[in-house]
């Protein structure tokens, strides 16, 4: 699963949806499911929760008595650091995979002078 932010162009509002990837049968490729999470903050990053139809839910669904914020949010907030760190990563290793073919050219043309 992953999280897809979408922006209304109307409304400049972004949307948060949890993405998942399952496997058609009957039209045998690969499909998606979308479930709206809610609305994505713009000053503080955070999502906030939307109804059905885009209301926002009482105060009460979004914090439990104790005042710990709700465990859907919470595994929300970490598969987002987790796509953070995915994307990190990818970075870092195409920064890499272009080091090693310079670093390839290099070595290939010092082969191609001492060869001469």
């Amino acid at each position: 699963m992953s999280l897809v932010k979408l922006k209304d162009k109307r409304s400049g509002t972004t949307y948060v949806y949890e993405s998942e990837s399952y496997w058609d049968k009957e039209k045998k490729q690969p499909r998606s499911r979308r479930k709206l999470i809610g609305k994505l903050d713009e000053e503080t990053g955070e999502i906030v929760p939307t109804g059905k139809s885009g209301r926002k839910k009482g105060s009460g669904r979004k914090q439990e008595e104790n005042g710990s914020p709700e465990p859907i949010t919470e595994h929300i907030r970490v598969i987002a650091e987790k796509d953070e760190q995915i994307r990190l990563l990818k970075a870092e290793n195409r920064a890499l995979l272009k080091e090693k073919q310079d670093v390839l050219k290099t070595l290939e043309a010092l082969c191609q002078r001492l060869s001469d």
